[in-house]
């Protein structure tokens, strides 16, 4: 996804989406700011940072861009729940619900959450922030709907240092399953069209994440660890043993979906498990399933699932679900790279909120965009075929053939 020039074809866009949110800012010049900071997140400005977008706005100073982040009211769940229905209605329904985390490696110890833990941005241990947040996927596109910023006991417990950066009172320790949690029920009570819920295992072996996804009637493909147990009336067993059992025939090739480098091929193997009597309806509307994905280079590098789909579903689909998952890792790029989503400079619990949901506004609009393009090429793409020529050639001559007329045109024939 290219940032690209502000021109008249996608002006009206801007200002739509920009509209949506405007009247979350009670005051005209808290309005003006807005706009500028997110028109500046995705402009070719070298480090999205408070003195370079107001430079590019052309303010004589950053403080008013600080005070829209710092100090002004207004709120960003708020501004939060507009990207969310804006991207629903740009990407469609049927769509994927995808959880992970993300780090923002940042210096010193006064930002709110800051510690030393482990993040895959920098795939170590390293002093950081850390965001919980979900993103939201479908064939026309995926973009991020929500998020929740992680607070390490160390923080939680030492409630002067919470007050010193602005955390609430009432926020307490929750862990990272506890902020899924909330932003799945958030979501799907907000109404967002998603008919399918994938994590990495981080998320899937919390059997409460799962739970809360089987009670809220959703399908999920979830990652979960090697030694993932599988329980049932008739024993416990640890998911790659039983993988291990399965006999050839149960592996099947298939893609789950395309890569940067086309489809995303690997050996699948799948199997039901029996229907929980105590959780599940007679008859079961959904199946519990265990799956494995075998790179066709390595046979040992195995992953593994857990599934709950409705009754009826191929292996394909489930494939076709876990593979959507690399679809937040594009959304965590393309938000770092083209909308500064990792390039605040405010410590504060509200500043961060703020900051984080504007650029998740500029990313949902510039996923719209390629959106409305991909769907405009489609649509010249299939363009009915125009009419055929009168002009005949035939024994090396021309002729014209005349249509039938429609008896509905109301064109008028000429003598």
């Amino acid at each position: 996804m290219d940032v690209i020039p502000e021109v008249d074809c996608w002006k009206a866009e801007l200002e739509s989406v920009l509209a949506r949110v405007a009247g979350r800012f009670g005051r005209a010049d808290l309005r003006w700011r807005m706009r500028d900071y997110v028109r500046g997140l995705m402009a070719p400005v070298g480090r999205k940072n408070g003195w370079q977008l107001a430079e590019w706005a052309g303010h004589r100073d950053p403080a008013g861009l600080q005070h829209l982040l710092n100090g002004a009211r207004w709120d960003a769940d708020a501004v939060r729940d507009d990207v969310r229905d804006y991207v629903a209605e740009r990407l469609g329904p049927g769509g994927v619900l995808i959880i992970d985390d993300t780090g923002f490696v940042k210096k010193g110890t006064t930002s709110a959450g800051v510690g030393r833990q482990y993040t895959g941005t920098s795939g170590k241990i390293d002093n950081c922030q850390t965001g919980v947040f979900a993103a939201y996927a479908t064939s026309s596109g995926r973009a991020l709907v929500d998020r929740e910023l992680y607070l390490p006991k160390a923080w939680t417990s030492d409630r002067e240092r919470c007050r010193a950066a602005k955390i609430p009172d009432e926020r307490g320790f929750a862990t990272k399953g506890e902020l899924a949690r909330e932003i799945v029920r958030r979501c799907l009570a907000a109404g967002l069209p998603a008919a399918w819920v994938t994590a990495d295992e981080a998320y899937g072996q919390d059997w409460n994440f799962r739970r809360l996804l089987e009670q809220l009637g959703l399908g999920y493909v979830v990652a979960v660890p090697k030694s993932q147990q599988i329980k049932s009336l008739a024993g416990c067993w640890r998911i790659d043993q039983l993988i291990d059992e399965a006999p050839a025939d149960a592996w099947q090739r298939l893609s789950c979906g395309d890569g940067a480098k086309g489809p995303r091929v690997y050996d699948w193997a799948a199997a039901k498990l029996p229907a929980n009597i105590i959780f599940d309806p007679d008859p079961p509307t959904h199946n519990r399933w265990v799956l494995a994905r075998r790179s066709l280079s390595d046979p040992t590098e195995i992953a593994y699932y857990l599934a709950h789909a409705p009754v009826g579903i191929e292996i394909d689909e489930l494939a076709r679900i876990a593979g959507s998952r690399w679809a937040v890792e594009e959304c965590f790029q393309a938000a770092k790279n083209e909308c500064g989503l990792d390039e605040y400079e405010v410590r504060r619990y509200p500043g961060w909120y703020r900051h984080i949901t504007l650029a998740m506004l500029a990313h949902a609009f510039l996923t719209a965009l390629a959106a409305q393009e991909a769907h405009r090429e489609t649509a010249e793409t299939n363009r009915p075929a125009s009419s055929p020529s009168p002009w005949q050639k035939s024994d090396g001559s021309w002729t014209l053939c005349c249509p039938t007329p429609d008896p509905n045109s109301t064109s008028v024939s000429m003598p």
